[in-house]
């Protein structure tokens, strides 16, 4: 894994379905950051893909909808071609800045080999309350099946090292249950998650979040109760990661 201390080459990726209010300002911003920018359209249809206009990107577009984790996972293929030490991902409705991609470049440094995400949790206030304890929840159960603490789970603003993608097999291909099994699927190759805190943002022009609640709360239950009972319950990450919790955030290097 080559040194972030030193540079990190990263690509963008950012998957999209109907953000013709924000995605513009969002890539744009993006661009700011780095010249290699994907953009997934899951089969908006808005005018997400003419608000891009003549911004220089990579543009993959799914003729239908496929869900985010489709749209992640074509991303993540596009930036592995590639000469990159790191993938950063983050939504097109604004809620992430990539003005804060610096805090998750600058965390990384500690931690070359591992994920980075960008932690909204600490800011309860700005986040409605539904979402704040649904994923409250899924850290629960997502801490449990990888083995130690974890900060804001549902978050799509993370960095990912491209080591992590060496014959990674990720079972499912729901967006949300995506995100959450690639966490434990990481902490299987003794890839961790730490977080860096950032803003929570709700912009008044986004569209409404595709994030269900309950109904994708439950997917991620059973995503992990499954991970759960094929290892026995999985008493050690139980252990680690609620009753003596692990330590992941000594640096590295």
């Amino acid at each position: 894994m080559p040194n972030l201390n030193q540079s990190c080459k990263f690509a963008i990726v950012i998957p999209a379905y109907n953000e013709e209010a924000t995605i513009h300002d969002v890539v744009q911003r993006a661009l700011e950051q780095s010249k290699t920018v994907i953009v997934v359209d899951d089969g908006s249809i808005d005018n997400t893909i003419s608000k891009l206009g003549n911004l220089p990107v990579t543009l993959i577009r799914n003729n239908t909808n496929q869900g985010k984790a489709a749209s992640l996972w074509a991303g993540f293929m596009a930036a592995l071609e590639y000469d990159i030490d790191a993938i950063i991902t983050l939504d097109g409705d604004g809620q992430h800045s990539p003005d804060d991609i610096p805090l998750l470049l600058n965390k990384a440094r500690d931690f070359p080999k591992d994920i980075i995400i960008g932690a909204r949790l600490a800011d309860k206030s700005a986040i409605p309350a539904k979402r704040y304890y649904a994923n409250k929840i899924a850290n629960f159960w997502i801490a449990w099946a990888a083995a130690y603490p974890i900060h804001d789970s549902q978050s799509g603003f993370r960095l990912y090292p491209k080591a992590l993608f060496d014959n990674l097999k990720i079972s499912t291909k729901h967006g949300f249950v995506f995100e959450s099994e690639i966490l434990i699927k990481a902490a299987q190759k003794n890839i961790y998650s730490h977080p860096v805190k950032i803003p929570a943002v709700y912009r008044e022009n986004a569209r409404p979040s595709h994030f269900r609640g309950v109904a994708d709360i439950t997917l991620i239950t059973l995503m992990v109760a499954k991970s759960l009972i094929t290892r026995g319950l999985y008493p050690k990450g139980l252990y680690y990661s609620l009753i003596n919790p692990v330590d992941v955030e000594k640096p590295t290097v």
